[in-house]
């Protein structure tokens, strides 16, 4: 009797087309934690400055081409084939690995600060990419969305963005300093302006106020209309934040002077001074933004001295950074000691204004202490 004939070796059934860009967005995703705490390759070659960015370069106009192909395909009727969905899929997935493995191969020794740029514009690239796998699974073909899908959507805008990454150390120092110099400077702006107008929340009670003629004035104190220190500085809240105001510009003089001592003294192969620098400064901003959150009504006095020494304890420690580094030759000689006396004057004025409210505090303990032992 003849053998029966060998079984047929099964052929694996592929996903439908959507479901196999739904099943890569998740994939993209999971390569998104790896990059953010990744290290860099450890090789014995030289590094090559301009070797890594060309492969960059072309790694990113590779990830474009591939996110245009695919979105053309799935932008009209019929949807191409399983088969073809898998290879389409394979190629972008090639492609975001090839951008990783090149952000990979940037040496810490070429400075954190640079390699921070370039790993923040390799994750936009990922997280762009999923992001469009997301609108071809779920907007309908031949909508008008997917019209704007090309031009709109973020993979292509992170792209671009790679020949414009600075290409050593001091250049992303500098980068680096020059939005945090920015963002002080938007922060300054927004606390002036609430006390030229004298007017903290203003534009944001325009309604209550228009329909405030529908209410009585006892029911001013009620549920859902706060009183007057809710909304307003008192005479003392007034005179706290003239100081506060002189120290949150003191912090932009300190970050322009060090972004101007980086850009005339800075030197490239001093990649570990300017990414201490870099650190530090990058703590400025949000202690300024704590201090000016902590500005507005109701004012707790204490809030404001306490996030004020915050920022003048940063703020110091930026100086110090500053002035031990080769950025700043004559140390003996520099404007770090004028800013150092700015701060502190400011603090020591701060301090004077809540000083009572600092004793009434510590009273209220005691007593509270007190009670507890009785």
């Amino acid at each position: 009797m003849a053998n029966a004939a060998a079984p047929t070796a099964a052929v694996p059934t592929l996903a439908p087309p959507l479901e196999q860009i739904r099943h890569l967005a998740e994939e993209l995703r999971l390569l998104i934690p790896a990059v953010r705490v990744g290290e860099a390759l450890e090789t014995t070659k030289e590094f090559n400055p301009e070797t890594f960015w060309r492969r960059l370069n072309e790694a990113a106009v590779n990830v474009s081409r591939e996110a245009t192909t695919l979105t053309e395909v799935f932008s009209h009727l019929p949807l191409p084939s399983p088969q073809e969905t898998q290879r389409f899929c394979e190629q972008v997935h090639a492609a975001i690995k090839a951008m990783i493995a090149v952000y990979y191969s940037l040496p810490k020794n070429q400075g954190i600060t640079l390699r921070k740029l370039v790993r923040s514009t390799t994750l936009d690239i990922v997280d762009g990419m999923a992001q469009l796998m997301d609108a071809l699974f779920m907007t309908p073909t031949q909508s008008s969305e997917n019209n704007d899908l090309i031009s709109y959507n973020s993979v292509w805008t992170a792209c671009q963005q790679v020949p414009q990454i600075p290409r050593d150390n001091k250049a992303a120092a500098l980068s680096m300093l020059t939005k945090n110099v920015d963002f002080v400077k938007d922060a300054h702006e927004e606390m002036e302006q609430a006390v030229e107008e004298c007017d903290p929340y203003c534009g944001l009670l325009n309604d209550t106020e228009d329909n405030s003629d529908n209410h009585g004035d006892e029911e001013d104190d009620g549920l859902g209309y706060p009183n007057n220190r809710d909304l307003y500085w008192s005479e003392e809240d007034q005179e706290l934040i003239i100081p506060c105001l002189a120290l949150v510009r003191a912090s932009k003089a300190c970050l322009k002077k060090i972004r101007i001592s980086v850009a005339e003294n800075g030197k490239k192969d001093q990649v570990a001074q300017l990414d201490d620098i870099v650190d530090i400064s990058d703590e400025i901003s949000p202690s300024v933004d704590d201090l000016a959150l902590s500005i507005y009504p109701p004012m707790c006095h204490l809030t404001v001295r306490i996030n004020s020494a915050k920022l003048v304890s940063v703020l110091k420690k930026a100086l110090e950074i500053t002035k031990a580094s080769h950025v700043t030759p004559q140390p003996e000689d520099s404007w770090i000691p004028l800013l150092i006396n700015a701060v502190d004057h400011c603090m020591n004025r701060i301090k004077e204004l809540t000083q009572n409210e600092l004793e009434l505090t510590f009273a209220d303990s005691q007593l509270a202490d007190d009670s507890l032992r009785i």
